[in-house]
């Protein structure tokens, strides 16, 4: 019923009136300002903050949502982290997805979708096995998130369990994954120059 409704709305929708493209130091003010609009001044107390601060998105998948003018109206990125550990106490190499974010005046026109849908296709293109969020779960199901996968973790700091959701990227990849979310990607130098940990 959902592809049904979902063809439906495709045929009488408007033309798309964005293109979604890699993120680059030139969006970094109008997205941080996007944020602060859509998100509110409490967005950096998040648990999902707290792993994101001080890092840099992972290689190739921060992305913006562009009008026909080509100004920023969405944005999402994603970042390395270890989901726990697996039953031999390896760390569980994963993504974390988010913020994800629209102009308000653009809601509604499949700019998340579209920004959804362009990062979970380059993650899965650069071979990652799973993404995970802290969202909405009705708006997130539709792209394959769950909770089920995710009831093994803890995020740092409260979270509400509902919310934390995963999607697979290759079948399994969470089955043994166990303990507490980190982040493990690049860390943001002082001087602003990218570095490995």
């Amino acid at each position: 019923m959902a592809t049904v409704l979902d063809t439906v709305r495709a045929f009488f929708a408007p033309p798309l009136t964005f293109v979604v493209e890699n993120e680059t130091p030139a969006d970094v003010v109008a997205r941080e300002m996007l944020l602060d609009r859509a998100m509110g001044a409490d967005r950096r107390k998040k648990s999902s903050e707290k792993i994101r601060r001080g890092r840099v998105p992972a290689e190739g998948l921060a992305f913006v949502a562009r009008d026909a003018a080509g100004h920023v109206i969405g944005t999402v990125r994603l970042w390395n982290v270890e989901a726990g550990v697996d039953n031999n106490g390896r760390p569980v190499d994963a993504l974390l997805l988010g913020p994800l974010a629209v102009d308000g005046a653009h809601e509604g026109k499949g700019v998340g979708s579209g920004l959804m849908r362009a990062a979970i296709a380059a993650a899965k293109a650069r071979d990652h096995g799973a993404i995970l969020l802290v969202g909405d779960a009705p708006y997130y199901r539709r792209f394959g998130f769950f909770a089920e996968k995710t009831q093994h973790l803890v995020m740092p700091g409260p979270f509400a369990r509902e919310r934390f959701l995963a999607l697979e990227l290759k079948s399994g990849w969470l089955d043994e994954a166990v303990g507490m979310v980190v982040g493990s990607g690049r860390k943001l130098s002082r001087t602003g120059r990218r570095q490995r940990d």
